[in-house]
C-alpha cells in the first residue's frame, strides 16, 4: 500500500520562485502513476529504493530512465511521463512542485532539461543538504510562507551546485535589461487595460522581437505571464480582503466580471468565490 503525505503551499504571491505543492510518498511494489502531465515543474528526490521514469515527447518517442536512491528527476510542464516503482525495492521519494521566473535559469545551471531530466549529484554533501531542505519543507508545512520560500531557495541553490552536469549561465545583459523593464511596467500597470504591444512599447521594442526575448528569458510568452501575474494578484486579494469578486477583477484589469471569473478558473481550476472559501477554510483548520 502506498503511503503519501502532501500539502498545498498557502500563497501564490511569489513571482521569482513560487511553491505550489509538496509531499513524500512510500510507493508499493510496481506502483504506477501516469501517463500524466503537470502544469508546473515537479522535482522528485529518491530517498530509498528505485524505479523507472518514462517520458514522451509528443511524437510517440519514449525514453526510459532507471533511477536509484540518491538520484532524482525533474518533470517539466506539459511533459507526458509515467513513473513506476521497482517490484522488489520500490522507491520512496520526496517532491516539490514549483514555478517562477528563476526556474529556467536554475535548471540551465543544474544541467536539467526535457532531454536530460535525471538528477545525479557530483557533490554528495550538497546533495544531502538539498534533500534536507526538501524534508524540512515537507515537515514544516505550517511555517509562514516567507520561511518556506526561503527554504525553497536553499533547495534551489543546493540543486544547482550539486548537479553532476552544471552549466554556465547563458544570458545577455541587454536582454535582461529589457525583460526587467517589462516586469517593472507589468507590476505598475497590470490593473489597467494593457496589451503586449503596450509592454513592448514601454521597452522601446517591436512586439515580435520583444515576445521572442521575453519567452527566452522567462519561459512564458508576455501574454501568459501577464495573465498569471494578474491572477496571482487576484488570488492575493481574494485571501486578504472582503472585496466583491467583480471589484477584484476590475483591480487586475478585467472590466467584465464574467471574463475575470473564466480566466481565474482556467488558471486555478476553481471559481474565485470557491477559491476564497477554500482558502479561508484551510486557514481555520490550521
Amino acid at each position: 500500500m502506498n503511503k503519501m503525505k502532501f500539502s498545498v503551499f498557502p500563497s501564490e504571491n511569489f513571482v521569482d520562485l513560487c511553491l505550489y505543492q509538496f509531499g513524500r510518498e512510500q510507493c508499493s511494489p510496481a506502483h504506477l502513476f501516469g501517463p500524466a502531465a503537470r502544469n508546473h515543474y515537479l522535482f522528485h528526490y529518491i530517498l530509498s529504493g528505485s524505479g523507472t521514469l518514462i517520458t514522451e515527447d509528443g511524437s510517440a518517442n519514449e525514453k526510459t530512465y532507471h533511477i536509484d536512491s540518491g538520484q532524482g528527476f525533474m518533470l517539466f510542464p506539459d511533459m507526458i511521463t509515467t513513473c513506476i516503482a521497482d517490484k522488489k525495492e520500490p522507491w520512496e521519494y520526496v517532491w516539490l512542485e514549483f514555478d517562477g521566473l528563476k526556474v529556467r535559469t536554475l535548471l540551465e545551471t543544474a544541467g536539467l532539461s526535457r532531454e536530460n531530466p535525471v538528477y545525479r549529484a557530483r557533490d554528495t554533501e550538497l546533495r544531502d543538504k538539498m534533500a534536507a531542505e526538501m524534508l524540512y519543507i515537507n515537515g514544516n508545512r505550517n511555517d509562514p510562507p516567507f520561511c518556506l520560500i526561503g527554504h525553497l531557495y536553499l533547495f534551489a541553490d543546493c540543486l544547482a551546485r550539486s548537479s553532476a552536469a552544471p552549466q554556465p549561465k547563458q544570458g545577455s545583459p541587454l536582454r535582461d535589461f529589457y525583460v526587467h523593464e517589462a516586469l517593472v511596467f507589468i507590476e505598475s500597470s497590470y490593473g489597467e487595460d494593457i496589451t503586449v504591444e503596450d509592454i513592448a512599447a514601454a521597452c522601446g521594442l517591436n512586439r515580435s522581437y520583444f515576445g521572442k526575448i521575453f519567452k527566452q528569458s522567462v519561459g512564458k510568452s508576455p501574454q501568459e505571464f501577464l495573465l498569471s501575474y494578474r491572477m496571482a494578484k487576484a488570488a492575493e486579494l481574494l485571501e486578504i480582503t472582503t472585496l466583491p469578486v467583480g471589484e477584484i477583477g476590475a483591480r487586475v484589469g478585467y472590466a467584465n466580471p464574467l471574463h475575470f471569473s473564466r480566466a481565474f478558473k482556467n488558471e486555478y481550476g476553481t471559481a474565485p468565490r470557491d477559491y476564497r472559501g477554500a482558502r479561508r477554510a484551510a486557514i481555520l483548520t490550521k
